[in-house]
């Protein structure tokens, strides 16, 4: 391609360093302006470029809001790589014709993954045993050293039946545990042979040993696990959360575990996120929380930043989107 017809590219702005290899589908598709390494978002130095930008890829740290899409004039798509989109103003986007593009699927293996990872470390007391091996506390074997909760017979209960949740489900069915769960409404499509009881929310947190969290992040599940959901949990109950922090009440979980409401937590995601190194949810033995890594492979990062490389590319060409998250914005 020669240099005049490269500058005749529509120009997109990524804002994350990405390994290279990670944006081979944009090329001779576009100009890219990536985030400098160490850094991320838009700032002082791609911030100029945005009243030229016709594409933004973010990562769900960057707020795409009004205040930004106002310094953007001739932007004709956002391209964020995550399945949720909660770091976008979704109506602000429709309101100036701009499709957002997300990145479902790919990653629902991975986050499936580490959801059963989560529940079988807290479950087990992997924190507290691994941390009371290093601090010479295992002097030897005991009967009653680090006793943990049993999976097999017990109820999983999932909060949000779609891709992830399934797949935990899934999982969850391999070690035993039976599954109860709540959405928005019964999925007659599941897996029979899952053997899923659709049960309402409070049913599921009363009869739950384990409580998984797969619900988006909206103003209606925003704070949907509060106080008085935690106090329907039995107190021999776990929570999971790998959808997203402010789904839980940070507060009503501090207490939850400080009172004995619950008998543990296992968080991907927290609020704030991420948590300071002072909070107390650090300070709790039976409440591990990890930097939201429910996607981190290889395999599944990278497919991701592909499927929002496909995105950018065909908002960019007037394509309707391969995953768009506004599909009115069409209409």
């Amino acid at each position: 391609m020669g240099k005049e017809e490269g500058s005749m590219l529509p120009l997109a702005i990524i804002t994350y360093p990405f390994p290279l290899d990670w944006l081979e589908l944009l090329e001779g598709h576009c100009r890219t302006l990536i985030c400098p390494e160490g850094t991320e978002g838009i700032g002082p130095g791609l911030m100029e470029h945005l009243e030229e930008a016709e594409g933004i890829l973010s990562i769900l740290t960057l707020r795409v809001d009004e205040i930004l899409l106002e310094k953007a004039p001739r932007l004709k798509v956002v391209s964020n790589m995550a399945v949720g989109v909660d770091n976008i103003d979704l109506a602000a986007c429709t309101r100036r014709g701009i499709p957002v593009g997300n990145t479902p699927g790919v990653l629902t293996d991975a986050t499936a993954d580490l959801t059963m990872a989560l529940l079988l470390a807290i479950a087990r007391q992997l924190p507290r045993s691994s941390a009371d091996a290093r601090e010479g506390l295992w002097q030897t074997w005991t009967p009653t050293g680090w006793l943990g909760a049993d999976l097999s017979g017990a109820t999983l209960g999932i909060i949000g039946m779609g891709k992830i949740g399934r797949a935990v489900a899934k999982r969850a069915k391999g070690f035993g545990l039976k599954i109860a769960y709540a959405d928005s409404s019964e999925c007659p499509d599941l897996d029979p042979s899952l053997g899923a009881t659709y049960l309402s929310l409070d049913e599921v947190l009363r009869q739950s040993d384990f409580v998984s969290v797969h619900v988006p992040l909206m103003a209606e599940t925003r704070g949907l696990i509060g106080e008085r959901e935690m106090r329907l949990m039995k107190p021999t109950a776990y929570l999971v959360n790998a959808a997203r922090g402010p789904i839980v009440d940070t507060q009503a979980l501090v207490r939850a575990l400080q009172e004995g409401w619950i008998a543990g937590a296992a968080l991907d995601v927290t609020d704030p996120e991420p948590l300071p190194k002072e909070h107390p949810l650090y300070t709790f033995p039976n409440c591990l929380v990890v930097p939201h890594i429910g996607s981190a492979t290889y395999g599944t990062r990278k497919k991701m930043a592909e499927l929002a490389c496909l995105n950018l590319v065909a908002g960019l060409e007037g394509r309707r989107l391969p995953h768009c998250a506004n599909p009115e914005v069409y209409e």
